[in-house]
């Protein structure tokens, strides 16, 4: 696994993380950095540029800045970029990353690519509260929240920087429950200041926490990823502790509420636990349930974790389970498995043991 975190940890603490960073600050903030450091108001545009555009890691790199203004801005500031603190790579490709948050925490992140698309599934918090039965991260429990900084730390430090197409919110953490944070690191995102991202290269997931689900269709453009799994409400809060104070029921009447035929897509995410939720009973309460949603089903292959109950699927029960949603108007699909020999793949990022 992982060697030296702890230490590497302890040594970026006491060499970092002590002076403001500017990566996660907004124009107007920008501005107010440049007023300080007694700069003409056009450096808050050259900043923003540095920072977001041209991914500078220091001050020495912003050479259209007088040396006297660097290190006027380094007194007090510092880029916010930091490199992973360590590194695995899967056999199919797959790169998981683990990063430092500036409270000490770190989270793990992972790169997928896939032809010539490239994937980052981003983390939003240390742990999770959501405590689902099937995810290694629940088990974690909640450590804390994900700054601004730590979210795109992620994105903006990735080796494979270059190579990204999409943006997925489905590593560690509940976005709904940090969206303050997750809305402000998209915005970034999508700004004519940042990388102007379209917003359907952006996909944020979520087991569907009421209040911060109906602000997020409020307020994002971005595509919207429902983590479902059983369809029974009974059923459905026995793996998914939020579903008693956060019932499906009432996610779907919401959902029911946005225009889903334009460019923002909602998809569901439904991992398939062999001989527990793959028979056409549940198939049949799926299609009555998501029938007049403009959807689509992402099968998901159950992986394995320590001290849990659930069975792999077969493929063939997979795919019958596709084929009965296809054959009854729900776009579905069967996710390939990515980065199962690294614990990178759905449901096994943790980092409680390190």
């Amino acid at each position: 696994m992982y060697a030296r975190v702890g230490e590497m940890i302890q040594d970026i603490a006491e060499n970092s993380f002590h002076k403001m960073p500017l990566l996660g600050m907004t124009p107007e903030e920008m501005k107010n950095v440049a007023d300080e450091a007694g700069l003409p108001a056009f450096a808050a545009k050259q900043l923003l540029q540095w920072v977001y555009q041209k991914g500078a890691a220091t001050f020495d790199e912003m050479t259209n800045l007088s040396k006297a203004a660097r290190e006027r801005l380094s007194e007090r500031y510092e880029v916010g970029l930091c490199a992973p603190l360590a590194e695995q790579h899967s056999k199919d490709g797959t790169s998981k990353y683990l990063f430092p948050t500036r409270d000490g925490g770190r989270v793990e992140t992972v790169f997928i690519p896939d032809d010539d698309r490239g994937t980052v599934c981003v983390s939003c918090q240390v742990g999770c509260k959501m405590a689902c039965r099937f995810c290694m991260t629940g088990q974690q429990g909640f450590q804390g929240q994900l700054a601004v900084v730590d979210i795109l730390n992620q994105i903006y430090s990735l080796p494979e920087r270059d190579r990204l197409t999409n943006i997925v919110f489905m590593g560690q953490g509940e976005p709904m429950d940090n969206l303050d944070a997750v809305l402000a690191a998209t915005r970034h995102l999508m700004a004519d200041y940042g990388w102007a991202w379209s917003p359907r290269r952006i996909t944020v997931s979520t087991v569907g926490l009421r209040k911060g689900l109906k602000r997020f269709l409020d307020e994002s453009p971005c595509h919207l990823a429902i983590s479902l799994h059983n369809p029974f409400p009974e059923e459905r809060a026995s793996i998914i502790p939020a579903e008693r104070s956060h019932p499906l029921a009432e996610m779907l009447d919401l959902l029911r509420e946005y225009d889903w035929t334009g460019q923002r897509r909602l998809s569901f995410e439904y991992i398939i636990f062999g001989g527990q939720n793959d028979s056409n009973r549940y198939a049949r309460e799926l299609v009555r349930l998501l029938t007049g949603i403009e959807c689509r089903v992402n099968l998901i292959r159950w992986h394995k974790i320590p001290d849990s109950s659930f069975n792999e699927a077969e493929p063939v029960r997979m795919a019958a389970f596709r084929d009965y949603l296809t054959h009854r108007g729900i776009r579905c699909t069967i996710r390939a498995s990515r980065g199962q020999d690294i614990d990178a793949a759905c449901g096994l990022l943790n980092t409680k043991r390190i």
